[in-house]
């Protein structure tokens, strides 16, 4: 097996490495370090506003631009935190806490180094368990029915809201909106209309694109264009002598940095879980196994290496279940799911067999791009920086620009931009009320899949619900949705322990 595998992955280099592929990783990777640092913008506008340009591309080129962005987001979001005390996105809310004190220090740049080191090698980690766990993922797939596959992606469906950010029920009505936004359009089983209130153009259904530039292009950029705030730059000058860590802090980023990986790659399994948690788990493990915690928050490399490993780690192994299963683990995810669909490519347990050259492509792109971001990253913080200077009302114009002309030129049609500036409102309106849309784009990409194995499972059982819990694998994936909503039950009744006034806090 690890010799196929290895021939598999030479297979994807060959790939990876053709001129125009190597051209779209590229891009793909410094428009994410980009945004990455960009407050506001993040993987999942970018890769919405970039999605229409895909219609013209090859399918491998496409889907290797939009993954580099994605992974490329996570190198430029440690900066802002690291240097200007900046979380931009909210898996490097947690690097904050001790990378900025350094930086004060005068240690940044160490940190700055440290973390691309850590950075790499959790992504390494994660691309090669994506080489050799997914292929065993697709046999054990292969074996799955319509009852199986409903189930599994019952779970993914829960995991997915009811672990993201915010309330587990307001994260549940997302999804199920996402489910009913999914089934607008005419049923391709009996051609019935659904919802579509006599609109013709959308007897196809709500194209993805309307859906995700309106919820996370417009919706986001509407909620966070007057709450954003430019950070401190007068400890931002880092140069290269200045990356690199002492011998001392390189010992002590060995041990954090594995298990830092080690929680990233266990998260990464999880359908629903994502980098967020991943950094957030390891920052305290790291807090939790340290002889003087006293001092985490005062700049301690451990608090910093920790959390970007884990999220990088993370970050790649989320396309396993992806790309292997079809199960995505959170909205990035979907979307990337989404970008495969529209070039005509289902994921699933047949992608790697009935398209290699994306599945190793993309394997092997993911060693080059995160190459391409250590080399990055040095010369561009400078750059970065002097970005974050740019007002952002003046950003916010030139987005909505792209956004309008990216949605009308998928299909030529003005019908689809007053369709994406309604989904904007609405998603604006979801996140003013503590609602965010994210588990809207998971359910709308599953549910018609989930809807699809459900009426296979009842035809093949004759209409008999049992046919779900008579299977044992359908079972397990039913007990462990199950154990999932009892222990969102258990933690929201869960009696909060009360300090009393005057009592000294717990060390």
């Amino acid at each position: 097996m690890i010799a196929t595998a290895l021939a598999d992955l030479w297979h994807g280099f060959g790939v990876a490495l053709e001129p125009q592929n190597i051209v779209w990783c590229f891009l793909g990777v410094l428009i994410g370090n980009m945004v990455g640092v960009l407050p506001g913008m993040g993987p999942l506008a970018t890769i919405s506003i970039l999605l229409p340009l895909t219609f013209g591309m090859k399918p491998v080129g496409a889907i290797l631009m939009l993954a580099g962005v994605m992974y490329g987001a996570q190198y430029g979001g440690a900066i802002c935190s690291i240097l200007l005390n900046l979380p931009c996105h909210p898996p490097h809310a947690v690097t904050c806490l001790d990378g900025f004190p350094m930086t004060k220090a005068g240690r940044g740049g160490a940190a700055l180094g440290a973390t691309m080191i850590a950075s790499f090698f959790g992504a390494s980690w994660g691309i090669t368990e994506m080489i050799f766990l997914a292929p065993v993922l697709v046999k054990v797939a292969l074996e799955f029915g319509p009852a199986e596959i409903c189930s599994l992606m019952l779970l993914g469906l829960l995991a997915g809201s009811t672990l993201a950010r915010g309330s587990p029920l307001k994260g549940v009505a997302m999804t199920l909106l996402g489910l009913m936004l999914g089934i607008v359009g005419t049923d391709v089983q009996t051609g019935a209309e659904r919802f579509t209130f006599g609109f013709t153009h959308l007897y196809d259904g709500i194209e993805i694109i309307a859906l995700a530039l309106g919820l996370f292009g417009i919706g986001e950029f509407m909620n966070s264009v007057n709450q954003l705030s430019v950070g401190n730059t007068q400890y931002a000058k880092v140069s290269l002598k200045d990356m690199r860590p002492s011998r001392e802090e390189m010992r002590r980023t060995i041990a954090p940095m594995f298990r830092g990986t080690l929680i990233g790659s266990l998260c990464s399994l999880i359908p629903g879980t994502g980098p967020t948690i991943a950094s957030f788990v390891a920052y305290a493990t790291e807090k939790k196994v340290s002889k003087t915690p006293e001092k985490f928050g005062t700049g301690m490399i451990e608090g910093v290496v920790a959390p970007e490993a884990s999220t990088h780690s993370s970050v790649q192994g989320d396309f396993i279940p992806t790309m292997s299963l079809g199960i995505p683990g959170d909205a990035v995810m979907a979307l990337l799911l989404g970008a495969l669909m529209i070039q005509g490519i289902v994921p699933g347990p047949q992608l790697i067999n009935e398209h290699p050259d994306i599945f190793w492509g993309l394997i092997a792109s993911f060693w080059i791009g995160n190459i391409m971001l250590v080399i990055l990253n040095v010369p561009l913080i400078g750059i970065w920086v002097k970005i974050l200077l740019v007002p952002y009302k003046y950003l916010y114009p030139s987005a909505i620009f792209f956004i309008c002309i990216g949605v009308y030129a998928a299909n030529n049609d003005m019908f689809q931009v007053g369709e994406t500036v309604l989904i904007g409102l609405l998603g604006f309106i979801l996140l003013r009320l503590g609602f965010h849309p994210a588990p809207v784009l998971l359910g709308f990409v599953l549910g018609p899949r989930f809807e699809e194995n459900f009426r296979h499972a009842m035809l093949l059982s004759r209409g008999d619900l049992a046919v779900f819990v008579e299977r044992p694998i359908s079972a397990a994936f039913l007990g462990l949705c199950v154990l999932l909503i009892g222990l969102q039950i258990y933690a929201r009744l869960r009696p909060k322990p009360s300090r009393i006034v005057g009592e000294p806090k717990a060390a």
